[in-house]
């Protein structure tokens, strides 16, 4: 059997097909179809702009961490000259110290060479009176040129 198609109610489909795709498609269709075109132009930007950002930041890290490295080596580069003027300074310190004590220790060394030749003096001149003084003792008279007399 065959049934014949019925090209009113057809006709009415594809019709009303037609006004209700119109329809839907300017309703529902276009503008969810742009909305998800904006979010993805936006998400797009986005990401760009997060990109740029990113580039931005290590190209801020490169920089502080360069400018870091140069400010610690011009550090060590003072510390360095410091020390090295300070152990200069330190060295003629020691040296002048150095040459106050040799100065110092020679002028001790002459006042006790000095003090011991007069002591020696001293003990030769008192040995020499004890000596006569002695002899004088012994003899129970003075001795020629001697002025003392025995007591």
């Amino acid at each position: 059997m065959h049934i014949p198609p019925n090209w009113g109610i057809y006709f009415t489909l594809i019709v009303s097909f037609l006004v209700f795709w119109f329809i839907f498609s300017r309703l529902f269709f276009r503008p969810f179809l742009d909305l998800l075109s904006r979010r993805e132009s936006r998400l797009k930007d986005l990401s760009d702009r997060t990109e740029q950002l990113i580039k931005e930041a290590r190209a801020a890290d490169e920089a502080r961490e360069k400018r870091l490295g140069d400010a610690r080596h011009a550090a060590l580069e003072r510390r360095d000259t410091e020390r090295r003027a300070a152990e200069a300074e330190a060295a003629k310190k020691l040296d002048a110290a150095r040459t106050e004590a040799r100065e110092m220790l020679d002028d001790a060394r002459g006042r006790i060479d000095q003090e011991l030749r007069s002591a020696e003096r001293e003990l030769s001149q008192m040995g020499e009176r004890l000596a006569a003084e002695l002899a004088e003792r012994v003899l129970g008279r003075p001795l020629n040129g001697s002025r003392r007399s025995v007591n």
